[in-house]
């Protein structure tokens, strides 16, 4: 009799969930539908670009949208190309104390600043519908690339690959195989103190290399059509010291993009460029500095994220010469000092990150 009970109240229990959850799918679908479908191009736009740039959620844009809706939205947001191959060096005039240059005169954009014992300053940034926190480096050589090398099937927190670098703080890095949150292989290139432990150019297309020279000058570099040959090639006489990549493409399948400060310029685009989501960005300055700048979205803090127009005004305003879109999403987190400046917005890992098996981490002064 207890056990007939009992069974009762589980399905009882079992059926409310149940109902609940159709009732949320339910009521999430018509809201999306109501906006897809509603008067406004803008709003439609700007979430079926956020839902299409997602890993977890282009099938719901897809659900609520036909084939040609969604080639609409992406020409509505789209963003004119880049000529990365013009990236001039001679814009970036590295000063610190192993380099110092009385001659150069100070960038009027960059504001006198106080770092702390590591050479760092972290900028809370609250914009329309993201909250963001910029990490400025004063000296470029203390940003390299951390890795999980060698790469298995699980990746790592981000906090364990700035740990296991002997680094102080860090950001996501590359693309990556990300299904399953196993998150151990990276995609395209990575290189790391100068050598090359992932040479995969053609595992992607639109792949873009984004990383530092033996010289700290930021390079942003599209590798479409490499061979593993032509990347050999290209770290050995570009001098790269660290380097991931990430992807530039716009389809239904992905809507990524890499460039988007080049020699002080930002991209010229349609509307806001993309949708809203959580991003993650390098740049550097005239000076040398190198910022990485993460931002939330996705619902977390009711926040929708940064759309590329948002990224390119906040560099500008903090004087960056060239800057790159890295890998976002739910992967977008910010560690310093052992805490989470930024966690990823994904809510079962919202204190922590996704495994991962590159970053780009800062190491102690």
């Amino acid at each position: 009799m207890k056990a007939k009970k009992v069974l009762k109240y589980v399905g009882r229990v079992l059926l409310v969930i149940f109902v609940t959850l159709v009732l949320l799918v339910g009521t999430v679908y018509l809201v999306l539908h109501k906006i897809c479908k509603g008067p406004s191009p803008a709003a439609k736009a700007e979430l079926g670009s956020s839902l299409l740039e997602s890993g977890q959620l282009k099938f719901v844009a897809k659900l609520v949208l036909s084939k040609e809706e969604i080639d609409e939205i992406t020409k509505m947001n789209e963003r004119k190309p880049m000529n990365t191959d013009v990236l001039d060096d001679s814009l970036i005039h590295i000063v610190n104390e192993d380099n110092p240059d009385p001659d150069i005169t100070p960038d009027p954009s960059i504001p006198e600043e106080e770092f702390d014992e590591n050479g760092v300053r972290i900028v809370k940034i609250a914009g329309r519908s993201f909250l963001a926190k910029l990490m400025i480096i004063k000296d470029p050589s203390q940003v390299r690339v951390g890795t999980t090398f060698p790469y298995g099937e699980y990746g790592k927190n981000l906090h364990e690959i700035v740990a296991n670098s002997g680094a102080v703080g860090g950001v996501n890095g590359g693309l990556y195989e990300s299904t399953g949150n196993k998150g151990g292989q990276p995609l395209g290139v990575v290189v790391q103190d100068g050598v090359i432990n992932c040479n995969r150019p053609q595992s992607n297309k639109g792949l873009y290399m984004i990383g530092l020279t033996k010289d700290n000058i930021l390079q942003i570099k599209d590798i479409q059509g490499y061979t593993q040959a032509d990347i050999n090639r290209y770290v050995d006489e570009a001098g790269i010291r660290d380097a991931v990549c990430f992807q530039e493409e716009s389809s239904d399948s992905n809507n990524h993009f890499v460039p988007l400060i080049i020699n002080g310029e930002g991209r010229e685009m349609n509307g806001q460029g993309s949708g809203a989501n959580p991003r993650t960005v390098i740049a550097q300055r005239s000076d040398g500095a190198i910022m990485l700048l993460v931002t939330d979205g996705r619902a977390a803090n009711g926040h929708l994220g940064e759309t590329a127009a948002d990224l390119i005004a906040i560099l500008l305003e903090y004087g960056a010469v060239n800057a790159a879109n890295l890998d976002g999403g739910s992967s977008s987190t910010m560690v310093y000092k052992g805490e989470y400046e930024m966690p990823s917005v994904t809510f079962y890992y919202n204190n922590k990150s996704w495994n991962m098996p590159t970053a780009f981490v800062v190491m102690p002064k």
